[in-house]
């Protein structure tokens, strides 16, 4: 199949494009994104959410801008890594033009003011787990997110449910060793600082033994960031159907739900995610029992060398991007068209 856009050879050879596309009736979707930090995306070598470790926590910020307004518009930066690959942003600003549906942001626990209309729960950032409670108020952050999905049941009866945290992998490994499961997480490196994790993870295994924690609250409490129990919380009080658009963060909100003994949402995610050879997705979420729904894009046969890298392991997911396309498949948008609509966006700032 060979499709062009402007001129330009976007597709030259059969696309071996595959989504689970979800079996799912609504009238009426919602995508909502969840903004946060947490303080150990500046330690050096966590996160590659940023041009430097200080900058990750700007990385929320400026990718709610360039959902919103096609632009990132309070600095003078394009939507891309530092080797030039377009950043998840990029894919659901795509999804966002093309479905029409305008995305939610939640103010979860920022360290700098949001710079577009976000819905805020009067979070902190997440502290650095080795040194500080991470989540002082995790309780209270679920109990806000049950107010929230209580709020949305009233305007929709599918919910997508996104988030943007850097260095939030390193705090899902935490939250999910802490609940017991054997799990390895994702990264947006290409080499992902395994040994570093660990390192981290250790030292915050030891307080919550030291502290006797066995709630799954109290375990994000110790171990987490603000997104994790607030989005438990909506997940929990949607009462239509939910699905949780991430990689593995999204893999430890769903292991808070079941450990509380809640029902467990869907996840969709992207295969860059799945097939990670140094993280162990499937298998915790088999262990978990989370359906997963995935998406391969194959950016590989796109004539864009940024989005090429995705299939080098780079970035893989975030901002809900494997769940925006997934979404803009379920409302029948082609593989053709999905595909085009991302270059689109793409091509204008390459």
């Amino acid at each position: 199949m060979i499709v062009i856009f402007n001129g330009v050879l976007l597709i030259e050879i059969d696309m071996p494009f595959h989504c689970d596309v979800p079996h799912i009736s609504f009238s009426k979707p919602l995508f909502s994104i969840i903004l946060g930090n947490t303080i150990l995306s500046t330690v050096p070598g966590i996160s590659g959410a940023g041009s430097a470790p200080a900058k990750t926590v700007l990385t929320p910020i400026l990718d709610s801008e360039f959902v919103v307004n096609g632009s990132i518009t309070s600095r003078p930066v394009k939507p891309n890594t530092p080797t030039g690959c377009p950043t998840p942003a990029t894919i659901t600003r795509a999804m966002v033009e093309l479905t029409g549906i305008i995305p939610l942001f939640i103010n979860a626990g920022l360290v700098h003011p949001p710079t577009v209309p976000c819905l805020d729960v009067y979070g902190t950032p997440g502290e650095d787990p080795r040194f500080h409670d991470a989540v002082p108020f995790a309780r209270e952050l679920f109990g806000k997110g049950v107010w929230i999905g209580s709020f949305l049941s009233s305007y929709g009866d599918f919910l997508l449910l996104g988030e943007c945290v850097p260095g939030g992998t390193t705090t899902a490994l935490c939250v999910l060793r802490g609940l017991g499961y054997d799990a390895s997480v994702s990264s947006s490196y290409i080499n992902n600082p395994i040994a570093l994790k660990n390192q981290v993870c250790e030292t915050v295994l030891s307080t919550i033994a030291r502290k006797g924690a066995k709630d799954p609250l109290d375990i994000v409490k110790y171990a987490g960031d603000p997104m994790l129990p607030l989005a438990a919380g909506i997940a929990h009080s949607f009462t239509g159907s939910c699905i949780l658009a991430g990689g593995t963060q999204m893999l430890a909100v769903a292991a808070i739900l079941r450990k509380m003994g809640l029902d467990v949402p869907g996840i969709a995610t992207t295969t860059y995610v799945r097939d990670d050879p140094s993280a162990s997705f499937e298998r915790t979420a088999e262990g978990i029992g989370v359906p997963v729904y995935y998406i391969d894009p194959d950016f590989g046969v796109i004539a864009d060398s940024g989005l090429k890298r995705y299939c080098i392991g780079e970035v893989k997911e975030g901002m809900g991007a494997g769940g925006a396309m997934i979404l803009a498949a379920m409302l029948g948008y082609s593989e053709e068209t999905i595909k085009k609509k991302i270059f689109e966006v793409v091509s204008t700032f390459s």
